[in-house]
C-alpha cells in the first residue's frame, strides 16, 4: 500500500496541473475586476491525513473532500462528497445557507452510504427509517471581535436515541482566531454537546467533546499558493486525541 505522502504527491502530479492551484489573493481581485465578473461557482478538493469532525473520528485512513459550491448575494449552496481512501467511510452532503451581516443560518443534509453503495437507499426519506441526518445551524461572527459562535441541532432523520425517538443532538462551539503576517491563521476551538445526543452516545448531556488548535498557512510556488493546515484535536469525553494535516485546492468555474 502506498504511503500517505506518495499518494498525495501522485494525486497532485497526475490530476492537478499548476493552473488550478489557488492564485495569490491580489491577482484574483485585480484580474477579475478588469477582465470579467467573479464566477459564483467554485470547485474544491481537500486531502486530509485523517477525518475528524467536532472531535469525532470518521474512517481509518486519509480522506478526500470534493466540493462544488455556489455563492451569490449572501446565499450559498453546496454539494460535497467525502471518501476515505481505504473504503471505510463514505459521505454525501448537501447544504444551503444565508449570510446577513454577522449572522449565518444554514441547513445541511448528511448521508452515509454503505462502502459499495448497494445496501442503502438514498431516497428513503421517511423520518422513521431514513439514513439522512438533517441539521439546522447558525454561526455568529461579531465584526469587532476575533470570535465565532456555532450552534447546531439535528432536527430530522436518523439521529435517534435508544428509545427510537428523535434525539435532537445539539452542539455549541466557540472559536477564537488570530491572524498573523501573510494571512496565516491560528484558531482555537472549544466544542460541547448540549444534550443526550450522538456526540455522547445518547447517554450524557453537557460534555466537552472538542478542543482543537488549528494553524493555516500557504506554500507559495511563484504566483500560486497551496493552502495547508495542521490540527491538534482532543476529545475529552472519548479520551481521544488526533493530529491531522490537510491541503486544499480550489478553482472558480
Amino acid at each position: 500500500m502506498l504511503p500517505v505522502k506518495t499518494f498525495i504527491l501522485i494525486i497532485f502530479i497526475v490530476l492537478f496541473p499548476h493552473s488550478i492551484f489557488a492564485e495569490a489573493r491580489d491577482s484574483i481581485v485585480l484580474g477579475d475586476s478588469i477582465k470579467h465578473r467573479v464566477s459564483p461557482l467554485e470547485v474544491s478538493l481537500e486531502l486530509s491525513t485523517k477525518y475528524v469532525w467536532r472531535g469525532i473520528e470518521y474512517g481509518v485512513g486519509p480522506t478526500t473532500f470534493g466540493k462544488i459550491s455556489f455563492q451569490n448575494k449572501g446565499f450559498d449552496a453546496y454539494l460535497e462528497g467525502v471518501y476515505d481512501v481505504k473504503g471505510t467511510h463514505a459521505e454525501v452532503d448537501l447544504g444551503v445557507g444565508y449570510t446577513y451581516k454577522w449572522l449565518y443560518i444554514g441547513l445541511a443534509d448528511y448521508y452515509y452510504p454503505s462502502p459499495v453503495g448497494e445496501k442503502d437507499k438514498y431516497f428513503k426519506l421517511s423520518n422513521r427509517n431514513t439514513g439522512h441526518y438533517i441539521e439546522a445551524y447558525s454561526m455568529l461572527t461579531p465584526t469587532k471581535l476575533p470570535l465565532q459562535l456555532t450552534l447546531s441541532c439535528y432536527v430530522f432523520g436518523a439521529d435517534k436515541n435508544k428509545k427510537g425517538h428523535q434525539a435532537f443532538s445539539s452542539y455549541a462551539e466557540l472559536t477564537y482566531s488570530h491572524i498573523f503576517k501573510d494571512d496565516n491563521v491560528l484558531s482555537l476551538f472549544l466544542g460541547t454537546s448540549l444534550n443526550k445526543g450522538f456526540y455522547t452516545d445518547y447517554q450524557y448531556s453537557f460534555n466537552i467533546v472538542n478542543v482543537s488548535l488549528k494553524y493555516e498557512t500557504k506554500f507559495k510556488f511563484g504566483s500560486f499558493y497551496l493552502p495547508v493546515s495542521a490540527s491538534y484535536i482532543i476529545n475529552p469525553y472519548r479520551e481521544k486525541s488526533y493530529f491531522t494535516l490537510s491541503v486544499f485546492l480550489n478553482s472558480r468555474i
